[in-house]
């Protein structure tokens, strides 16, 4: 389990022009939320909430709030966050409010470990699915699905149903969905390597 404390301040009212009033002082809109309890404007500084998020569980890292309003001593998680197109800076964000008892819903990086059989053969290695879905307590959150590939080899598929889930989570899924291939050195590049070696030996004749 990974915690941060995140300062924040109530806002009571909302709207186009409260927010870029809340922008001209390097604050940003936000939503707090969750069951039983009524959803909740704040400000937030966008760079304290960046340097709360920078542990090494990123995204789902556990946020206590503080500050004078209803929020402050809830633990929550960044649910949902706007950018802007142009700037790229953070506009707005959304946090759940979290029972540290109750197993929640997130989503966890999935991150290949180790190099596979078929790589060192001039596979590729292809992750298909970035991110899995998993239940688990907020105390729970694993830092990432890690998946050993080694004995993977071209051709290989691993599908979700393959993947043992870290102690204490349940793995979500409908189908199942592929998660990482070891594909094949393609017949195109293959073509292209050989077009081009065809050329130099047209050149030196």
């Amino acid at each position: 389990m990974v915690k941060s404390e995140l300062q924040v301040t109530a806002r009571e009212r909302s709207g186009k022009g409260v927010a870029r009033s809340l922008r001209r002082q390097g604050l940003i809109p936000a939503v707090v939320y969750g069951k039983g309890a009524e959803p909740c404007g704040i400000a937030v500084d966008p760079k304290a909430l960046k340097k709360a998020m920078a542990t090494e569980a990123g995204l789902n890292t556990l946020l206590t709030l503080t500050g004078d309003g209803a929020f402050s001593g809830k633990v929550v998680l960044l649910k949902e966050t706007q950018i802007d197109s142009i700037r790229r800076n953070l506009t707005h964000a959304d946090f759940q409010i979290v029972d540290l008892k109750k197993k929640t819903h997130v989503m966890v990086p999935v991150h290949p470990i180790g190099k596979s059989a078929g790589e060192k053969l001039g596979g590729t290695l292809q992750l298909i699915r970035h991110e899995i879905e998993v239940i688990c307590l907020p105390t729970a959150i694993p830092k990432a699905i890690e998946i050993d590939v080694t004995a993977m080899n071209v051709g290989d598929v691993l599908h979700v149903n393959d993947i043992t889930p870290p102690a204490g989570t349940t793995l979500v899924h409908d189908v199942n969905f592929t998660v990482i291939t070891i594909a094949a050195r393609t017949v195109e590049k293959e073509t292209e390597e050989g077009d081009e070696e065809s050329d130099v030996a047209e050149d030196t004749e």
